[in-house]
């Protein structure tokens, strides 16, 4: 179904069974799978696929799920999307995401809002990316890792674990080399907040504790919602958290 104010631009195909929602902008040449699900003023430029059969070698189509975007994202030339094929509700991507030429989501993939995606930067299946995170060229990310709130990774890093919120990633292998400040000043953050996060970040990744132990001291000594959101998100890793640079701490978990 294609709403009646949608424009479709010449030799693309909307599969029955796609949703293109109200004010999208499907330019030319254009391959929307069936049953991806388009929000609200979305544009969707040349040669992008959206819905695409998942790059998984168990992939059977009878157990395709949807792929569901939000409104006003923008696909640029090239970007490719998959469908869902492994959990129940699929790949997702949220609102007000810009995505460079040829970047790409894989499978199953939780995307929030406000992220941008550089040229040819690269989720893995099951990749999760929380809100205002900036992914640079050619960035790939491992397959179940997760990227936190206000995150930056520079261009051709690969990411093998989380990276966690508010952090400044590089390197071959992902390493933190700082904090995301222009990312946090831009998001509204106060002195007094982006001070608390500095504190913690040297208490749990510089301080030489046990990690278990610098996170009971986080909250205590740094209290504020910086802090709730950092330590809820290293202790739910699955793959460990991504260390300092020059650190022999790396792959952390919270049981360490």
């Amino acid at each position: 179904m294609v709403h009646e104010t949608a424009s479709v631009g010449p030799y693309s195909i909307i599969e029955a069974g796609a949703v293109i929602g109200e004010g999208c902008l499907i330019e030319s040449c254009v391959r929307i799978f069936a049953p991806t699900r388009l929000g609200t003023f979305n544009r969707v430029c040349h040669g992008a696929t959206l819905g695409s059969e998942s790059q998984d070698i168990s992939f059977d189509p009878a157990r395709a799920r949807p792929l569901v975007i939000g409104d006003h994202n923008h696909f640029k030339e090239g970007v490719n999307i998959s469908c869902g094929i492994k959990s129940a509700e699929g790949t997702r991507i949220g609102s007000h995401n810009y995505w460079m030429a040829y970047s790409h989501a894989g499978h199953d993939c939780v995307v929030g809002d406000h992220n941008i995606f550089a040229n040819t930067a690269t989720l893995a299946g099951h990749v999760e990316v929380q809100d205002y995170c900036f992914l640079s060229g050619q960035v790939a990310v491992h397959q179940f890792c997760r990227i936190g709130a206000y995150a930056m990774v520079a261009g051709v890093t690969g990411v093998p674990q989380d990276v966690p919120l508010f952090a400044l990633a590089d390197g071959h292998r992902a390493r933190i080399v700082g904090l995301n400040v222009v990312g946090l000043r831009r998001g509204g953050f106060s002195q007094e907040s982006r001070n608390r996060i500095k504190a913690v970040y040297r208490l749990v990744f510089r301080s030489g504790l046990r990690l278990v132990e610098a996170l009971v001291r986080a909250e205590t000594e740094h209290p504020g919602p910086e802090t709730d959101q950092l330590v809820q998100f290293i202790q739910s890793s699955r793959r460990g958290i991504i260390s300092f640079a020059g650190s022999p701490a790396a792959g952390k978990r919270a049981t360490d």
